[in-house]
C-alpha cells in the first residue's frame, strides 16, 4: 500500500512539472489549476471507470488503489523519454446528489523542473475522456 497524498494539506511543488485538479474550496491552500467537474455518475461508477482507463493504458500501472475511499494512485510513464510521473486521484461524491461525483487530481513529474505540459495535458485527457458518455 502507497501513502496516498492528503489533499486538503497537501503543498504544491514550486516548480511547473505539476498539474493539480480539484473541486472548488476543496484545496485552496494548494492552488489547483482548474476545478474539478460534476460527472452524472455514482462515485463507484466514475472510480471503476477510471480503474478501466488505467488498466487498458500500457504506459500507466496502478501503484494503489482503495475502492472504499475513492483513492486510486498510479504511475504514468512519458513516451519519449520514459520519464516516470505520480497521479494521484480521490473520487468525491457530490453533496445532495447521490448519482454524481467530482474528484481530486494531481499529476507530477518527479525529475526535473519543467514538464512542457505532460502533466497537464494528461489531466485534461483524463478528464475528456471522463466526460464521454
Amino acid at each position: 500500500m502507497t501513502d496516498f497524498i492528503d489533499f486538503k494539506t497537501f503543498k504544491r511543488p514550486a516548480r511547473p512539472n505539476n498539474w493539480l485538479v480539484a473541486p472548488d474550496g476543496f484545496v485552496d491552500a494548494a492552488l489547483p489549476d482548474e476545478s474539478s467537474p460534476v460527472f452524472d455518475r455514482t462515485p463507484a461508477d466514475l472510480f471503476e471507470d477510471i480503474m478501466q482507463m488505467i488498466a487498458a493504458r500500457k504506459d500507466w500501472k496502478i501503484k494503489a488503489s482503495d475502492p472504499a475511499s475513492g483513492r486510486i494512485s498510479f504511475i504514468a510513464v512519458t513516451k519519449l523519454m520514459r520519464f516516470k510521473d505520480d497521479v494521484d486521484i480521490l473520487v468525491l461524491p457530490v453533496e445532495g446528489h447521490d448519482h454524481q461525483s467530482t474528484l481530486a487530481i494531481y499529476s507530477g513529474s518527479r525529475l526535473g523542473y519543467s514538464d512542457l505540459g505532460t502533466n497537464g495535458k494528461r489531466v485534461n485527457a483524463l478528464l475528456t475522456a471522463l466526460a464521454m458518455p
